[in-house]
Protein backbone atom coordinates (compact mmCIF):
# COMPACT_ATOMS: atom_id res chain seq x y z
CA UNK A 1 0.00 0.00 0.00
CA UNK A 2 1.32 3.66 -0.64
CA UNK A 3 0.85 6.04 1.48
CA UNK A 4 0.83 9.75 0.44
CA UNK A 5 1.92 12.61 2.79
CA UNK A 6 0.50 15.66 0.64
CA UNK A 7 1.39 19.15 2.47
CA UNK A 8 2.80 17.15 5.94
CA UNK A 9 5.08 14.82 7.26
CA UNK A 10 3.70 13.10 9.67
CA UNK A 11 4.64 9.79 8.60
CA UNK A 12 5.38 7.67 11.60
CA UNK A 13 2.11 8.02 13.46
CA UNK A 14 0.17 7.46 10.17
CA UNK A 15 2.22 4.26 9.29
CA UNK A 16 1.01 2.93 13.08
CA UNK A 17 -2.07 3.77 12.46
CA UNK A 18 -2.47 1.26 9.09
CA UNK A 19 -0.63 -1.36 10.85
CA UNK A 20 -4.09 -1.65 13.08
CA UNK A 21 -5.89 -2.39 10.10
CA UNK A 22 -3.11 -4.18 7.75
CA UNK A 23 -0.38 -5.68 10.36
CA UNK A 24 2.25 -7.34 8.20
CA UNK A 25 1.47 -4.74 4.53
CA UNK A 26 4.41 -3.40 2.86
CA UNK A 27 4.16 0.05 3.04
CA UNK A 28 5.14 2.60 0.43
CA UNK A 29 5.50 6.23 0.73
CA UNK A 30 4.68 8.75 -1.18
CA UNK A 31 4.76 12.86 -1.19
CA UNK A 32 2.23 13.32 -4.13
CA UNK A 33 -1.05 12.10 -4.24
CA UNK A 34 -1.57 8.59 -5.99
CA UNK A 35 -4.75 7.57 -6.36
CA UNK A 36 -4.72 4.31 -7.33
CA UNK A 37 -5.49 1.06 -5.08
CA UNK A 38 -4.72 0.44 -3.02
CA UNK A 39 -3.46 3.76 -1.29
CA UNK A 40 -4.17 6.25 1.67
CA UNK A 41 -3.93 9.92 0.12
CA UNK A 42 -3.83 12.00 3.55
CA UNK A 43 -3.70 15.88 3.11
CA UNK A 44 -3.49 19.51 4.88
CA UNK A 45 -6.02 20.88 2.46
CA UNK A 46 -5.34 24.25 3.72
CA UNK A 47 -4.68 25.85 7.05
CA UNK A 48 -8.32 24.71 8.61
CA UNK A 49 -9.10 21.17 6.99
CA UNK A 50 -6.98 18.04 6.80
CA UNK A 51 -8.52 15.00 5.30
CA UNK A 52 -8.42 11.41 3.70
CA UNK A 53 -8.85 9.46 0.72
CA UNK A 54 -8.61 5.72 0.80
CA UNK A 55 -8.41 3.69 -2.34
CA UNK A 56 -9.08 0.06 -1.17
CA UNK A 57 -11.30 -3.22 -1.61
CA UNK A 58 -12.31 -2.15 -4.97
CA UNK A 59 -14.09 1.37 -3.40
CA UNK A 60 -12.53 5.12 -2.62
CA UNK A 61 -13.57 6.37 0.83
CA UNK A 62 -13.26 9.72 2.31
CA UNK A 63 -12.88 11.87 5.28
CA UNK A 64 -12.16 15.82 5.68
CA UNK A 65 -12.11 17.26 9.55
CA UNK A 66 -11.81 20.70 10.83
CA UNK A 67 -8.10 21.79 11.67
CA UNK A 68 -9.32 24.12 15.25
CA UNK A 69 -8.02 27.53 15.05
CA UNK A 70 -6.09 28.68 18.18
CA UNK A 71 -5.68 24.95 19.49
CA UNK A 72 -2.71 24.40 21.64
CA UNK A 73 -0.09 22.84 19.43
CA UNK A 74 -0.98 23.39 16.19
CA UNK A 75 1.11 20.46 14.76
CA UNK A 76 -0.29 18.71 16.67
CA UNK A 77 -3.71 19.39 15.89
CA UNK A 78 -3.05 18.93 12.27
CA UNK A 79 -1.48 14.85 13.15
CA UNK A 80 -4.67 14.47 15.12
CA UNK A 81 -7.31 15.00 12.36
CA UNK A 82 -5.29 13.71 9.76
CA UNK A 83 -4.87 10.10 11.81
CA UNK A 84 -8.60 10.79 13.03
CA UNK A 85 -9.49 10.96 9.22
CA UNK A 86 -7.54 7.90 7.54
CA UNK A 87 -8.51 6.13 10.82
CA UNK A 88 -12.34 6.66 9.61
CA UNK A 89 -11.85 6.08 6.43
CA UNK A 90 -10.39 2.39 7.08
CA UNK A 91 -13.38 1.85 9.62
CA UNK A 92 -15.88 2.12 6.73
CA UNK A 93 -13.45 0.41 4.19
CA UNK A 94 -13.03 -3.05 6.55
CA UNK A 95 -16.24 -3.10 8.79
CA UNK A 96 -13.71 -3.00 11.48
CA UNK A 97 -13.73 -0.96 13.97
CA UNK A 98 -10.50 -0.74 16.61
CA UNK A 99 -11.50 -0.71 20.27
CA UNK A 100 -8.84 1.73 21.30
CA UNK A 101 -9.46 4.08 17.86
CA UNK A 102 -6.18 5.81 16.98
CA UNK A 103 -4.07 5.39 19.96
CA UNK A 104 -1.06 3.40 19.09
CA UNK A 105 0.92 4.33 22.15
CA UNK A 106 2.33 1.94 24.52
CA UNK A 107 0.74 3.34 27.55
CA UNK A 108 -2.86 4.42 27.30
CA UNK A 109 -3.29 4.77 31.06
CA UNK A 110 -0.74 7.05 31.30
CA UNK A 111 -1.91 9.09 28.99
CA UNK A 112 -5.43 9.64 30.14
CA UNK A 113 -3.77 10.12 34.00
CA UNK A 114 -2.08 13.14 32.18
CA UNK A 115 -5.36 14.70 30.52
CA UNK A 116 -7.49 13.95 34.11
CA UNK A 117 -4.99 15.84 35.75
CA UNK A 118 -4.82 18.81 32.63
CA UNK A 119 -8.20 18.93 31.87
CA UNK A 120 -10.35 17.00 35.12
CA UNK A 121 -11.94 13.47 34.19
CA UNK A 122 -14.92 14.15 32.53
CA UNK A 123 -13.31 15.79 29.68
CA UNK A 124 -10.59 13.38 29.35
CA UNK A 125 -13.10 10.85 29.27
CA UNK A 126 -15.16 12.83 26.40
CA UNK A 127 -11.34 13.55 24.89
CA UNK A 128 -10.40 9.65 24.52
CA UNK A 129 -14.14 9.06 23.16
CA UNK A 130 -14.79 11.94 20.71
CA UNK A 131 -11.46 12.38 19.67
CA UNK A 132 -9.32 9.63 20.08
CA UNK A 133 -12.03 7.16 18.47
CA UNK A 134 -11.54 4.59 22.05
CA UNK A 135 -14.47 2.12 22.67
CA UNK A 136 -16.45 3.00 26.35
CA UNK A 137 -15.05 -0.33 28.03
CA UNK A 138 -11.51 0.33 27.42
CA UNK A 139 -11.73 3.89 28.65
CA UNK A 140 -13.48 2.12 31.85
CA UNK A 141 -10.40 0.12 31.78
CA UNK A 142 -7.95 3.36 31.65
CA UNK A 143 -9.93 4.30 34.78
CA UNK A 144 -9.52 1.61 36.72
CA UNK A 145 -6.13 0.70 35.99
CA UNK A 146 -4.97 4.61 36.84
CA UNK A 147 -6.81 4.53 39.67
CA UNK A 148 -4.77 1.25 41.42
CA UNK A 149 -1.40 3.06 39.75
CA UNK A 150 -1.94 6.03 41.74
CA UNK A 151 -1.29 4.36 45.00
CA UNK A 152 1.69 2.48 44.07
CA UNK A 153 3.39 5.57 42.52
CA UNK A 154 2.62 7.44 45.57
CA UNK A 155 4.82 5.28 47.06
CA UNK A 156 7.73 6.19 45.01
CA UNK A 157 10.17 9.31 45.69
CA UNK A 158 13.01 10.56 43.20
CA UNK A 159 15.95 8.75 44.96
CA UNK A 160 13.88 5.54 44.61
CA UNK A 161 15.42 2.66 41.75
CA UNK A 162 14.14 -0.67 40.54
CA UNK A 163 16.76 -3.50 39.62
CA UNK A 164 15.97 -5.73 36.66
CA UNK A 165 18.46 -8.46 36.02
CA UNK A 166 18.21 -10.01 32.52
CA UNK A 167 18.61 -14.20 32.43
CA UNK A 168 17.66 -14.53 28.67
CA UNK A 169 17.61 -18.91 28.45
CA UNK A 170 14.61 -20.77 28.33
CA UNK A 171 14.17 -24.76 27.89
CA UNK A 172 12.82 -23.66 24.37
CA UNK A 173 11.21 -20.84 22.25
CA UNK A 174 7.80 -20.71 21.66
CA UNK A 175 6.45 -20.35 18.52
CA UNK A 176 5.21 -16.28 19.21
CA UNK A 177 8.10 -14.54 20.85
CA UNK A 178 10.16 -12.43 19.84
CA UNK A 179 12.58 -11.70 22.83
CA UNK A 180 16.64 -12.23 22.40
CA UNK A 181 16.28 -15.51 24.43
CA UNK A 182 18.36 -18.85 23.56
CA UNK A 183 17.47 -22.48 24.39
CA UNK A 184 19.44 -23.85 27.30
CA UNK A 185 20.71 -26.86 25.09
CA UNK A 186 22.20 -24.22 22.34
CA UNK A 187 23.13 -21.79 25.03
CA UNK A 188 25.28 -23.81 27.69
CA UNK A 189 28.50 -23.17 27.04
CA UNK A 190 27.90 -19.50 27.15
CA UNK A 191 25.98 -20.09 30.43
CA UNK A 192 28.58 -19.61 33.13
CA UNK A 193 30.66 -17.06 31.42
CA UNK A 194 27.41 -15.17 31.55
CA UNK A 195 26.65 -15.84 34.75
CA UNK A 196 30.08 -14.26 35.84
CA UNK A 197 29.54 -11.04 33.39
CA UNK A 198 26.09 -10.33 35.02
CA UNK A 199 27.29 -11.09 38.78
CA UNK A 200 30.39 -8.97 38.18
CA UNK A 201 27.50 -6.07 36.35
CA UNK A 202 25.06 -6.48 39.62
CA UNK A 203 28.46 -5.20 41.51
CA UNK A 204 29.35 -2.16 39.41
CA UNK A 205 25.60 -1.30 39.59
CA UNK A 206 24.77 -1.28 43.16
CA UNK A 207 27.77 0.75 43.58
CA UNK A 208 26.50 3.16 41.03
CA UNK A 209 23.68 3.36 43.19
CA UNK A 210 25.03 4.15 46.45
CA UNK A 211 27.28 6.41 44.61
CA UNK A 212 24.53 8.50 43.62
CA UNK A 213 22.21 8.17 46.51
CA UNK A 214 19.47 5.94 45.59
CA UNK A 215 17.24 3.92 46.96
CA UNK A 216 16.37 0.25 45.99
CA UNK A 217 12.90 -0.60 46.05
CA UNK A 218 11.83 -3.22 43.83
CA UNK A 219 14.06 -6.31 42.03
CA UNK A 220 12.84 -8.06 39.24
CA UNK A 221 15.00 -11.31 37.92
CA UNK A 222 13.23 -11.91 34.06
CA UNK A 223 14.22 -13.25 31.34
CA UNK A 224 13.99 -15.77 29.06
CA UNK A 225 13.10 -17.85 31.87
CA UNK A 226 15.23 -17.37 35.02
CA UNK A 227 14.83 -21.42 36.47
CA UNK A 228 15.85 -22.73 33.32
CA UNK A 229 19.77 -22.59 34.64
CA UNK A 230 21.24 -24.85 37.18
CA UNK A 231 19.77 -24.05 40.77
CA UNK A 232 23.59 -22.99 41.78
CA UNK A 233 23.85 -20.12 38.69
CA UNK A 234 20.66 -19.32 39.85
CA UNK A 235 21.63 -18.76 43.33
CA UNK A 236 24.89 -17.02 42.64
CA UNK A 237 23.07 -14.44 40.46
CA UNK A 238 20.45 -14.04 44.21
CA UNK A 239 23.45 -14.26 46.17
CA UNK A 240 25.14 -11.26 44.38
CA UNK A 241 21.84 -9.02 44.05
CA UNK A 242 21.45 -9.63 48.15
CA UNK A 243 25.35 -9.15 49.28
CA UNK A 244 26.12 -6.26 47.54
CA UNK A 245 22.38 -4.10 47.29
CA UNK A 246 21.41 -2.34 49.90
CA UNK A 247 18.13 -4.31 50.54
CA UNK A 248 16.94 -1.85 53.72
CA UNK A 249 14.22 -0.28 51.36
CA UNK A 250 13.10 -3.18 49.32
CA UNK A 251 9.38 -3.66 48.99
CA UNK A 252 9.41 -6.12 46.49
CA UNK A 253 11.84 -9.35 45.12
CA UNK A 254 9.89 -10.79 41.87
CA UNK A 255 11.57 -13.97 40.30
CA UNK A 256 10.09 -15.10 36.93
CA UNK A 257 10.00 -18.54 37.96
CA UNK A 258 7.62 -18.72 34.46
CA UNK A 259 8.14 -22.11 32.27
CA UNK A 260 6.42 -24.93 34.77
CA UNK A 261 8.39 -27.64 33.20
CA UNK A 262 11.57 -25.82 34.60
CA UNK A 263 10.45 -25.81 38.41
CA UNK A 264 11.13 -28.19 41.01
CA UNK A 265 11.40 -28.61 44.73
CA UNK A 266 15.38 -27.49 44.52
CA UNK A 267 15.00 -24.16 42.86
CA UNK A 268 11.74 -23.60 44.57
CA UNK A 269 13.33 -23.76 47.95
CA UNK A 270 16.43 -21.82 46.88
CA UNK A 271 14.40 -19.26 46.12
CA UNK A 272 12.82 -19.19 49.83
CA UNK A 273 15.80 -19.12 51.23
CA UNK A 274 16.70 -15.74 49.92
CA UNK A 275 14.15 -12.36 50.24
CA UNK A 276 11.72 -13.26 47.44
CA UNK A 277 8.90 -12.16 47.76
CA UNK A 278 6.90 -12.43 44.56
CA UNK A 279 7.05 -15.62 41.47
CA UNK A 280 5.51 -15.68 38.39
CA UNK A 281 4.53 -19.71 37.05
CA UNK A 282 3.18 -19.06 33.38
CA UNK A 283 1.48 -21.49 31.35
CA UNK A 284 -0.61 -18.85 28.88
CA UNK A 285 -2.72 -21.55 28.41
CA UNK A 286 -4.20 -24.51 30.25
CA UNK A 287 -5.18 -26.47 26.89
CA UNK A 288 -2.45 -29.20 26.20
CA UNK A 289 -3.56 -29.00 22.52
CA UNK A 290 -2.22 -25.24 21.96
CA UNK A 291 0.43 -25.50 24.40
CA UNK A 292 2.02 -28.51 21.88
CA UNK A 293 0.72 -26.07 18.90
CA UNK A 294 2.81 -23.37 20.50
CA UNK A 295 6.13 -25.37 21.00
CA UNK A 296 5.93 -25.87 24.84
CA UNK A 297 7.17 -29.08 26.32
CA UNK A 298 4.71 -28.58 29.61
CA UNK A 299 1.20 -29.53 30.03
CA UNK A 300 -1.27 -28.20 31.79
CA UNK A 301 -1.05 -30.81 34.63
CA UNK A 302 2.39 -29.74 34.75
CA UNK A 303 1.59 -26.16 35.71
CA UNK A 304 -1.16 -27.50 38.32
CA UNK A 305 1.41 -29.85 40.04
CA UNK A 306 4.19 -26.44 39.91
CA UNK A 307 1.55 -24.31 41.67
CA UNK A 308 0.84 -26.55 44.40
CA UNK A 309 4.36 -27.15 44.88
CA UNK A 310 5.17 -23.38 45.49
CA UNK A 311 2.82 -23.18 47.37
CA UNK A 312 4.03 -25.51 49.69
CA UNK A 313 7.54 -24.22 49.54
CA UNK A 314 5.70 -21.56 51.05
CA UNK A 315 5.17 -18.95 48.80
CA UNK A 316 2.28 -16.83 49.23
CA UNK A 317 2.57 -14.34 45.81
CA UNK A 318 2.03 -16.29 42.59
CA UNK A 319 1.52 -14.46 39.62
CA UNK A 320 0.41 -16.31 36.06
CA UNK A 321 0.22 -15.36 32.39
CA UNK A 322 -2.20 -16.28 29.79
CA UNK A 323 -2.00 -15.09 26.32
CA UNK A 324 -5.38 -14.13 24.36
CA UNK A 325 -5.50 -15.19 20.35
CA UNK A 326 -3.27 -18.35 20.86
CA UNK A 327 -3.23 -20.46 17.72
CA UNK A 328 -5.81 -23.02 17.83
CA UNK A 329 -7.35 -21.57 21.15
CA UNK A 330 -10.95 -21.25 21.02
CA UNK A 331 -13.45 -19.10 23.02
CA UNK A 332 -13.80 -22.03 25.33
CA UNK A 333 -10.90 -23.81 25.35
CA UNK A 334 -9.68 -20.04 27.25
CA UNK A 335 -12.96 -19.82 29.22
CA UNK A 336 -12.18 -23.29 30.35
CA UNK A 337 -8.28 -21.91 31.00
CA UNK A 338 -9.48 -19.02 32.90
CA UNK A 339 -11.62 -21.05 35.43
CA UNK A 340 -8.54 -23.66 35.98
CA UNK A 341 -6.46 -20.95 36.71
CA UNK A 342 -9.27 -18.95 38.68
CA UNK A 343 -9.66 -22.44 40.95
CA UNK A 344 -5.64 -22.55 41.97
CA UNK A 345 -6.28 -19.30 43.40
CA UNK A 346 -3.12 -16.97 42.43
CA UNK A 347 -2.57 -13.28 44.34
CA UNK A 348 -2.07 -12.12 40.67
CA UNK A 349 -3.02 -12.98 36.86
CA UNK A 350 -1.78 -11.05 33.56
CA UNK A 351 -4.09 -11.23 30.24
CA UNK A 352 -1.69 -10.90 27.40
CA UNK A 353 -2.54 -10.44 24.24
CA UNK A 354 -0.84 -12.31 21.67
CA UNK A 355 1.34 -9.83 19.61
CA UNK A 356 2.89 -11.36 16.25
CA UNK A 357 6.20 -9.80 16.05
CA UNK A 358 8.23 -10.01 12.98
CA UNK A 359 10.91 -12.36 14.60
CA UNK A 360 8.85 -14.75 15.77
CA UNK A 361 8.32 -18.59 14.28
CA UNK A 362 4.81 -17.91 13.82
CA UNK A 363 5.05 -14.95 11.72
CA UNK A 364 8.87 -16.19 9.82
CA UNK A 365 6.42 -19.23 9.09
CA UNK A 366 3.38 -17.58 7.69
CA UNK A 367 0.77 -19.18 10.60
CA UNK A 368 -0.56 -15.61 10.64
CA UNK A 369 -4.53 -15.20 12.23
CA UNK A 370 -7.41 -14.55 10.67
CA UNK A 371 -9.46 -11.97 10.87
CA UNK A 372 -12.11 -13.88 13.30
CA UNK A 373 -8.94 -14.48 15.73
CA UNK A 374 -8.93 -10.75 16.72
CA UNK A 375 -12.85 -11.13 17.29
CA UNK A 376 -12.41 -14.42 19.33
CA UNK A 377 -9.31 -12.24 21.24
CA UNK A 378 -11.51 -9.66 22.13
CA UNK A 379 -14.35 -12.10 23.48
CA UNK A 380 -11.49 -13.89 25.42
CA UNK A 381 -9.83 -10.32 27.16
CA UNK A 382 -13.42 -9.64 28.41
CA UNK A 383 -14.25 -12.59 29.29
CA UNK A 384 -10.94 -12.86 31.73
CA UNK A 385 -11.71 -9.26 32.98
CA UNK A 386 -15.05 -10.17 33.79
CA UNK A 387 -14.26 -13.60 35.78
CA UNK A 388 -11.29 -12.23 37.31
CA UNK A 389 -13.28 -9.22 38.85
CA UNK A 390 -15.49 -11.16 39.89
CA UNK A 391 -13.30 -13.03 42.42
CA UNK A 392 -11.24 -10.10 43.56
CA UNK A 393 -8.73 -10.17 40.81
CA UNK A 394 -8.99 -6.34 39.45
CA UNK A 395 -6.49 -4.08 36.59
CA UNK A 396 -3.82 -2.38 38.24
CA UNK A 397 -1.42 -1.92 34.84
CA UNK A 398 -1.63 -2.31 31.31
CA UNK A 399 0.51 -1.59 28.06
CA UNK A 400 0.13 -2.31 24.93
CA UNK A 401 2.06 -3.50 21.96
CA UNK A 402 2.55 -3.29 17.97
CA UNK A 403 0.59 -5.70 15.82
CA UNK A 404 -1.48 -7.24 18.55
CA UNK A 405 -4.53 -9.78 17.46
CA UNK A 406 -7.42 -7.93 17.53
CA UNK A 407 -5.78 -4.61 18.59
CA UNK A 408 -6.20 -5.56 21.69
CA UNK A 409 -3.76 -4.53 25.68
CA UNK A 410 -1.65 -6.85 28.03
CA UNK A 411 -3.65 -6.23 31.32
CA UNK A 412 -2.01 -7.31 35.06
CA UNK A 413 -4.61 -8.08 37.63
CA UNK A 414 -4.04 -8.63 41.24
CA UNK A 415 -5.66 -8.99 44.23
CA UNK A 416 -5.77 -6.22 46.68
CA UNK A 417 -2.13 -5.79 47.59
CA UNK A 418 -0.90 -7.96 45.60
CA UNK A 419 0.27 -5.98 43.10
CA UNK A 420 3.66 -6.11 41.12
CA UNK A 421 5.12 -2.64 42.13
CA UNK A 422 7.66 -3.11 39.29
CA UNK A 423 5.34 -3.50 36.71
CA UNK A 424 3.83 -0.47 37.45
CA UNK A 425 7.01 1.97 38.01
CA UNK A 426 8.54 0.17 34.53
CA UNK A 427 4.96 1.41 32.60
CA UNK A 428 4.84 4.42 33.86
CA UNK A 429 8.64 5.27 33.96
CA UNK A 430 7.69 6.19 37.92
CA UNK A 431 11.42 6.25 38.36
CA UNK A 432 15.08 5.02 37.68
CA UNK A 433 15.28 1.15 36.44
CA UNK A 434 18.86 0.15 36.58
CA UNK A 435 18.98 -3.03 34.60
CA UNK A 436 21.35 -5.79 34.05
CA UNK A 437 22.29 -8.48 31.67
CA UNK A 438 22.21 -9.13 28.33
CA UNK A 439 19.45 -6.93 25.89
CA UNK A 440 18.65 -4.73 29.19
CA UNK A 441 18.04 -1.23 29.35
CA UNK A 442 18.60 1.22 31.94
CA UNK A 443 16.07 4.25 32.04
CA UNK A 444 17.25 7.33 33.96
CA UNK A 445 14.09 9.49 35.70
CA UNK A 446 15.09 12.51 35.94
CA UNK A 447 14.84 13.54 39.63
CA UNK A 448 11.72 15.35 40.31
CA UNK A 449 11.14 15.57 36.41
CA UNK A 450 10.11 13.67 33.88
CA UNK A 451 12.75 13.41 31.21
CA UNK A 452 14.19 9.70 30.84
CA UNK A 453 17.36 8.92 29.49
CA UNK A 454 18.60 5.31 28.13
CA UNK A 455 21.50 3.00 28.18
CA UNK A 456 21.63 0.14 25.96
CA UNK A 457 23.22 -2.78 26.73
CA UNK A 458 24.23 -5.45 24.30
CA UNK A 459 21.20 -7.47 23.16
CA UNK A 460 23.02 -11.15 22.14
CA UNK A 461 24.75 -13.05 25.63
CA UNK A 462 28.03 -13.65 23.63
CA UNK A 463 28.32 -9.68 23.04
CA UNK A 464 27.52 -9.15 26.15
CA UNK A 465 30.36 -11.38 27.41
CA UNK A 466 32.71 -10.28 24.72
CA UNK A 467 32.24 -6.63 25.04
CA UNK A 468 31.13 -6.33 28.82
CA UNK A 469 33.88 -3.82 29.26
CA UNK A 470 31.91 -1.42 26.92
CA UNK A 471 28.78 -2.17 29.23
CA UNK A 472 30.24 -0.91 32.18
CA UNK A 473 31.95 2.45 30.87
CA UNK A 474 28.76 2.82 29.71
CA UNK A 475 26.92 2.29 32.95
CA UNK A 476 28.75 5.17 33.67
CA UNK A 477 26.56 7.55 32.37
CA UNK A 478 24.34 7.05 35.60
CA UNK A 479 26.92 8.91 37.64
CA UNK A 480 26.67 12.01 34.42
CA UNK A 481 22.80 11.74 34.49
CA UNK A 482 22.53 12.80 38.18
CA UNK A 483 25.68 15.10 38.13
CA UNK A 484 24.23 17.12 35.65
CA UNK A 485 20.95 17.78 38.30
CA UNK A 486 23.12 18.56 40.91
CA UNK A 487 21.13 15.53 42.30
CA UNK A 488 24.08 14.29 44.86
CA UNK A 489 24.29 17.54 46.24
CA UNK A 490 20.94 18.01 47.44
Amino acid sequence: MKLCLVNHSFRYELEKLIRIFLPFEKIEFSDEAVREEPSAVTMIINAKEAGCELYFNGGVFSKKLPIEENSEGYEKECELKLATALYDCFTKATGYTAQWGILTGVRPAKLFSRLCESMGEEKAICYFRDKLRVADKKISLCRETVESEKKIISLSGPESYSLYVSIPFCPTRCAYCSFVSHSVDRAKSLIPAYIDKLCDEIHATSELAALNGLRLETIYIGGGTPTSIETAQLKRVLSTVCEYCDLSFLKEFTVEAGRPDTINADNLSMLKAFPVTRISINPQSMNDSVLEKIGRRHTSDDTVNAFKLARQTGFDNINMDLIAGLPSDTADSFKSTVERVIELNPESVTVHSLSLKRSSDMTQNGDLPEKETGETASFMVDYAKEKLSQNGILPYYMYRQSKTVGNLENVGYAKKGYECLYNVYIMDETHTILSCGASAVTKLRQPCGNYIERIFNFKYPYEYIDRFNEIILRKNGVTAFYDEYGWRNK
